[in-house]
């Protein structure tokens, strides 16, 4: 009789440490975004904020590292792929903050000239991605250049830039939209890089493993009830 609870408490106790490890991997995404949105936001905003090299550092770090603990939690290809797509969602929280960021002068410019550039874009729905970037003059020669997804003046036309006078976030047009694209994208993201980490973790493929024993299948009631008689 004193074998059959051990083994059932075992059970119990396994199987509790790998519900914790499953929510663990399934929680590990959403935790990591808060977290480099918190970093960035108080990078681009605070008063305190730290060196822009402090800053690229520690966000750097915190993605890689995010990337890893993914990779090691969760089974199989999953781990790979969504150590990916949770990569790029942290890349676009990071995007996204800078766009968010408070910048606190506006200069009136004119645009000197406008060269497009061709990108390959890993992010909103992907395919090729046309690039403005406008050299200004402005008073006080600050900001020099503006990158936009549009036109956004023609050769020597008027453009009112808002920009943070400690440089660090980049300059944008004055009044423009918040870029809920990329906000959007990054939820999507961070979505299945959670549902991939709920569904295929390593702590549940070893719950499986234990509850479907060696054979690979659960074992039936007429097994269980010889085992139990004997």
């Amino acid at each position: 009789m004193g074998r059959p609870a051990g083994g059932a408490g075992g059970s119990v106790g396994a199987g509790s440490a790998a519900g914790l490890g499953t929510w663990a991997a399934t929680l590990l995404p959403l935790l990591c975004a808060v977290a480099v949105y918190a970093w960035s936001a108080w990078s681009f905003g605070s008063a305190s904020a730290p060196s822009t090299t402090v800053a690229v550092t520690v966000g750097g770090a915190a993605v890689l590292a995010s990337a890893v603990a993914y990779y090691l939690l969760v089974d199989g290809v999953m781990g790979l792929w969504g150590a990916l797509a949770l990569v790029g969602a942290l890349l676009l929280t990071v995007a996204t903050a800078d766009q968010w960021a408070s910048r606190g002068a506006v200069a009136d410019c004119v645009v000197v000239k406008v060269r497009e550039e061709k990108h390959v874009s890993v992010g909103e729905g992907g395919g090729e991605r046309t690039v403005y970037r406008h050299t200004l003059r402005c008073p006080g020669g600050y900001p020099s250049a503006l990158a936009e997804n549009r036109r956004v003046a023609p050769d020597g036309g008027a453009v009112r830039v808002a920009h943070d006078p400690r440089r660090r976030v980049a300059p944008a047009v004055e009044g423009s939209s918040p870029p809920w694209g990329q906000a959007v994208f990054a939820v999507l993201l961070l979505a299945a890089a959670t549902a991939g980490a709920r569904r295929f973790s390593r702590a549940g493929r070893r719950e499986r493993e234990a509850r479907s024993g060696p054979s690979g299948r659960p074992p039936s009631a007429g097994s269980r009830t010889a085992r139990g008689n004997r």
